[in-house]
């Protein structure tokens, strides 16, 4: 079993732990992520992503994405011989061959590029290979209207750096525009079957054959949110059976190629049956039980994420 996560927040979630004073690290931690954990629930490749909330984080968001990645750096130096960074396919590669774990920098929420070009060429050259346009907010580069014109510049740049498209977040409009413009495939790092659960966070049935169509991949949230209708805003328990039924689904619309785990890993509310990274085993062992096969089962965990990669970097 190895598995390519396409989205976690634990980088940031330490980022603010130590704002606070506490020392937290990403070789063991009290969070649902770190490097031990990942060990033992195979992991091959985690995605982490560098976030800020425009509406409450104090600082630039600019600035504030740059001390999370100084501080993914410090990290990824302390634990050189568990985990390395990756910007390459070949980096990747090199990693799964001598045992250590991928990660990748990611950035959600468009927005700390402050609307500047330059700015995201800077983060390409600091490592970064995915990124969303949005999170909660519209912003320079999109609206619920769709993609501004910012935002096709934006996403014409990122194609040609090999920064890969992220329509987690986006307005349905500007998933359109996404489709409308983009080369490359482009993924959906931690996204649900809207026909499962109608949150607007997650995917229609036409999104996922758009995703499918273009060679993409859409990273299954293990957020119980998103994954089964409730009431208000707060968090609730999510079920492997859940995860593996939004899977399926997915699966039957777009193909086994086009899924892959997103796991939302410390960036969600509520519990969840895979209360960490270290149990996937009992996702694995849920999809054979509903008939997947192991190689069916590996594309999911992994093959589909590594492919894209090698497409697009």
């Amino acid at each position: 079993m190895h598995i390519a996560d396409l989205h976690c927040d634990t980088i940031s979630k330490i980022y603010q732990s130590r704002k606070r004073g506490e020392q937290t690290g990403l070789l063991s931690n009290h969070l649902q992520a770190d490097i031990k954990k990942m060990k033992k629930g195979g992991y091959l490749l985690q995605n982490f992503a560098v976030f800020t909330d425009m509406e409450k984080d104090e600082e630039n968001p600019y600035l504030c994405a740059k001390n999370q990645i100084a501080l993914f750096y410090e990290e990824m130096e302390r634990n050189a011989s568990e985990i390395c960074h990756v910007k390459t396919a070949a980096e990747l590669e090199k990693n799964k061959k001598e045992g250590r774990i991928s990660a990748v920098l990611t950035l959600e929420e468009g927005e700390i590029c402050e609307g500047s070009v330059k700015k995201l060429e800077e983060f390409y050259q600091n490592g970064v290979r995915m990124m969303t346009f949005t999170w909660n907010y519209e912003n320079s580069l999109g609206t619920g209207r769709g993609l501004t014109e910012k935002g096709i510049a934006f996403l014409e740049k990122m194609e040609d750096l090999g920064i890969i498209a992220d329509v987690s977040h986006l307005s349905d409009a500007g998933f359109y525009d996404v489709c409308r413009y983009a080369k490359k495939p482009f993924a959906a790092s931690h996204s649900n079957a809207r026909a499962l659960c109608g949150h607007k966070r997650n995917l229609t049935d036409d999104m996922i054959l758009n995703i499918a169509k273009r060679g993409g991949v859409i990273g299954v949230n293990y957020c119980g949110r998103f994954l089964q209708a409730q009431e208000g805003d707060g968090g609730c328990e999510s079920r492997v059976s859940q995860i593996a039924d939004h899977i399926l689904h997915i699966v039957h619309i777009g193909g086994a190629a086009c899924v892959g785990l997103g796991s939302d890993f410390d960036g969600f509310l509520g519990g969840s049956e895979l209360s960490d990274c270290s149990k996937m085993e009992l996702l694995w062992e849920e999809l054979k039980r509903r008939g997947i096969s192991e190689d069916r089962a590996d594309d999911i965990f992994f093959q589909n994420v590594f492919r894209i990669y090698k497409e697009c970097w």
